[in-house]
């Protein structure tokens, strides 16, 4: 019998070192990007109480998160599947400001399924968050900061998805559903199901004009949607209008910030819909159909933890985002580091602490070891010449 302890769960990876190197150099360079436009880093626990996780956003996670049980308290922990309950439980019970607070984060999560574009099922999640002010300016900083994500992760010709969960949810609403009823419709409609949407609309006994503009929805979608949803959503009530509306001046804000950024429409993209409460997004690039950030307003997510405030975010895979960017293909570390002997001379010593100073990569010979400098990615070495300490070819 094999031996496979080698062997990883599906969809759970290892980092090895070349990779993790631009990982981590990416995220320095995000994190940096956050706290210069003024996000505070916040870093929430890796496994929680199970309730915690599956409050707000979390309810739509239930199926994603592995759960275990406490063995101190007996109760029922999950280890986390996205990390956005937990900050919102920072700003609302720990924070407790009144004035618009800025979150940003990054670390694992642990799904049971894997559903990123990656393939992984334990993403490095970083993401951003508004958290205080209910506004289009608001949406339109956190989508600028996602396509400055993007930019900095070397993602060329991005493009946006935009869409609000209240044009679906204000059409349910006037049409008077039942939730079960919402929800089959819900899915034909993510699958872009037009006969399956109309079948449902017609066995519901949706009156004639709410039931069209429920169908319209797997149509609009596209450059021209909000012009098209304003003349074919007209007799909607408010809810449905004011939508619109917002989702109008979202785009019209971010197109005076990042004219040259394309952006599509649909209205029947409806992402988070069950904790999701306006505008919803997601990004992409061209060839690959999966989206590779994704995000929306929340506002309700603070409620069970003290505060309901408004709040906007959104959250992308580092690691994903290394695999698309022209850095991620790297396998074999530059030739970039110095090679020392094995040697006590304090001359010596102060030398190589002058060159890591400087940012240099300097490794110790240890003694009987094999290989030439080179093998260790390292193009010069430290040689004594003439009595003093010299960096020489490797």
């Amino acid at each position: 019998m094999n031996d496979e302890r080698w062997l990883l769960p599906t969809g759970i990876e290892e980092v090895l070192p070349a990779r993790a190197a631009e990982l981590e150099r990416l995220r320095r360079r995000l994190l940096d990007l956050y706290q210069s436009w003024g996000y505070e880093l916040v870093i929430p626990p890796f496994i929680d109480y199970l309730e915690s996780l599956l409050t707000g956003t979390g309810r739509d996670l239930d199926l994603q998160t592995f759960k275990l049980t406490d063995q101190l308290s007996g109760r029922l922990l999950g280890i986390r599947a996205d990390m956005t309950p937990q900050v919102a439980r920072i700003d609302a019970h720990h924070l407790r400001r009144d004035l618009p607070t800025r979150l940003c984060y990054l670390g694992t999560v642990l799904h049971t399924r894997s559903d990123g574009f990656a393939g992984s099922r334990s993403p490095l999640q970083i993401g951003a968050e508004v958290y205080g002010h209910d506004g289009p300016s608001s949406d339109v900083e956190v989508l600028r900061l996602l396509v400055r994500t993007l930019e900095t992760a070397g993602i060329e010709a991005p493009y946006l998805d935009l869409g609000h969960v209240g044009v679906y949810r204000g059409l349910i609403q006037q049409a008077g559903l039942s939730r079960s009823d919402e929800l089959r419709l819900f899915d034909a409609l993510q699958r872009k199901a037009g006969p399956e949407v109309e079948t449902i609309i017609a066995e519901t006994g949706v009156s004639g004009s709410v039931g069209d503009m429920l169908l319209s929805l797997v149509e609009l979608n596209g450059d021209d949607a909000l012009a098209r949803a304003s003349s074919i959503l007209s007799g909607a009530d408010g809810p449905v209008r004011a939508a619109i509306d917002r989702l109008k001046q979202v785009a019209e804000e971010l197109g005076r910030w990042l004219p040259d950024l394309p952006v599509h429409f649909d209205l029947a993209e409806l992402r988070g819909y069950t904790y999701k409460t306006g505008v919803v997004f997601a990004a992409f690039v061209p060839g690959w159909g999966l989206e590779i950030a994704r995000g929306g307003r929340y506002d309700e997510i603070g409620r069970v933890f003290g505060r309901a405030r408004p709040a906007v975010g959104f959250s992308a895979d580092l690691k994903g985002l290394i695999a698309l960017s022209g850095e991620g293909g790297a396998s074999v570390q530059a030739c970039d580091g110095v090679l020392a002997p094995w040697d006590a001379d304090p001359a010596l010593a102060r030398y190589i602490e002058r060159l890591r100073a400087e940012g240099r990569r300097v490794i110790y010979a240890l003694p009987g070891q094999k290989g030439a400098p080179r093998d260790f990615n390292c193009c010069e070495q430290l040689a004594r010449v003439d009595g003093d300490w010299r960096l020489i070819p490797g």
